[in-house]
């Protein structure tokens, strides 16, 4: 295992990048198959989730649309709890496929207020799509269908998920190491 020094933490490989594609791949194949005939617009959730959401959407290979929405509920390795839009999106959403790509969901809170500000615009259904969730953390109560990793409540980095802005651009999962 190979570890890193981002700012004043150590990390240690836990999920290498080829188990992660492996994960994005499956979910992928079954995104293809259950939305094969929705032409679904894909909401990938900035910053975290980009990294994922390239390498799924090159996965992808039915007729879809892309867009991107920011949200931020972290600082440093918690989140605040309040969670802020930052910007949004301006497609027309009424009676479309919604697919939210996120790349962790651990309290769930971010996602019920995504879902719930999604819902007011009308889609004909929203499912969501993450690449790692800690059920352990969950505190709501939500339909997430696509899931490529579970994961425990550890503290992680890398592949678009960062701590304190650093970090997104490792290719591996990394986990805090307890010192």
């Amino acid at each position: 295992m190979s570890r890193v020094k981002i700012l004043d933490k150590t990390f240690e490989t836990s999920i290498p990048e080829a188990e992660i594609l492996k994960h994005v791949k499956a979910v992928a194949d079954r995104l293809n198959h259950d939305m094969k005939d929705k032409n679904p617009i894909f909401l990938a959730v900035l910053n975290g989730a980009f990294v994922f959401a390239a390498d799924l959407l090159r996965m992808i290979t039915i007729p879809c649309e892309v867009s991107f929405v920011k949200l931020a509920s972290y600082e440093g390795t918690t989140s605040t709890g309040k969670i802020k839009e930052v910007f949004g999106i301006n497609e027309d959403l009424t009676n479309r496929t919604v697919v939210i790509l996120e790349d962790i969901v651990d309290t769930g809170l971010t996602m019920k207020r995504m879902v719930e500000s999604l819902g007011t615009r009308k889609p004909a259904s929203i499912h969501i799509c993450t690449l790692l969730l800690k059920p352990d953390k969950l505190k709501e109560d939500l339909n997430i269908e696509y899931v490529a990793l579970r994961i425990p409540n550890d503290f992680i980095v890398g592949y678009g998920l960062d701590y304190d802005k650093q970090g997104r651009q490792l290719r591996d999962i990394y986990t805090l190491v307890q010192e």
